[in-house]
């Protein structure tokens, strides 16, 4: 399912869609990881923005 670009709330925000270029691009900058490593931590825990940031934490 594709993002809903008009409803920007709650789920939404916590989610991250590999997927989508825009999403992929500002998650990768915002964990600073290449978007390869970002791929692979969604892989690893599932979209939950808080569970990846946790991954990527304990990886480096």
């Amino acid at each position: 399912m594709s993002d809903n670009l008009q409803q920007r709330g709650g789920q939404d925000r916590r989610r991250i869609d590999v997927n989508e270029p825009y999403e992929l691009r500002d998650w990768s900058r915002k964990f600073g990881v290449s978007p390869d490593e970002l791929r692979d931590a969604v892989r690893a825990v599932g979209t939950d923005a808080e569970k990846v940031e946790q991954h990527l934490k304990r990886s480096h």
